[in-house]
């Protein structure tokens, strides 16, 4: 099956991002992605999108696309280089609720052989994109009066 096909069917993908492999749903399916990776109901996900979507704040904009995972609203927002068959899946689907593929706690896998057995055997299809950097996104939250670094990754907050 390939990944439109698997995501259209409710069902979850790895995809190559700029950064590392990820494990992806459509939006109204990511409670699928605590399950398949063990870990509690609940934490949050980003979205990646193909394009940077309006409403972000112009600090934000200007690093995108890029290795950066921005809080709005509540939200992570992710917008990747990505790979071209990844970007290809995203101009067709739209879209996806994603987080590492790995599982809770895991390392972050660098290459399609480093995704765990068991959330390899679990997704509906997989894109090979070769070996990516290994180190996950920089998440900032933009919620509160001043942007706050979550998560230190390979993006360099200004």
């Amino acid at each position: 099956m390939d990944a439109v096909a698997a995501l259209r069917a409710g069902k979850a993908v790895i995809l190559p991002t700029d950064t590392v492999y990820g494990l992806c749903t459509l939006p109204e399916h990511a409670s699928l992605l605590a399950e398949l990776k063990q870990r509690p109901a609940g934490m949050p996900v980003a979205t990646i999108h193909l394009d940077v979507p309006a409403g972000l704040p112009e600090e934000a904009r200007a690093l995108l696309p890029g290795p950066y995972t921005f809080v709005v609203d509540g939200q992570g927002i992710r917008v990747p280089v990505l790979p071209p068959e990844a970007a290809r899946i995203l101009a067709e689907i739209g879209p996806v609720a994603a987080t590492s593929a790995n599982l809770h706690g895991g390392p972050d896998p660098r290459r399609l052989d480093d995704v765990p057995a068991l959330l390899r055997e679990a997704c509906g299809a997989e894109v090979d994109g070769g070996e990516l950097p290994g180190v996950p996104s920089t998440v900032v939250d933009l919620d509160g009066p001043e942007p706050a670094v979550l998560r230190q990754g390979s993006g360099r907050w200004p």
